[in-house]
């Protein structure tokens, strides 16, 4: 068993080396992955489930319809 008082190996090492801050372009290209891969799921569960998406598009129909400016 090791000894508590000591740190995990890993543990220091981690704590010294903080990781750099993204760039804006960086976040930028994660975001439109993320948009990307989210409108594919969409239009995937539209393709396995036309009734719930077709309910979910007339949801948001009505939505934008009773939406105040």
């Amino acid at each position: 068993m090791p000894d508590l008082e000591e740190p995990a190996e890993g543990a220091a090492e981690g704590a010294a080396r903080a990781p750099a801050p993204e760039t804006d372009a960086e976040r930028r290209r994660r975001r439109a992955q993320f948009l990307r891969e989210l409108n594919e799921a969409k239009a995937l569960r539209e393709r396995v489930q036309p009734r719930r998406a077709r309910a979910a598009r007339m949801r948001q129909a009505m939505r934008m319809r009773t939406f105040r400016w």
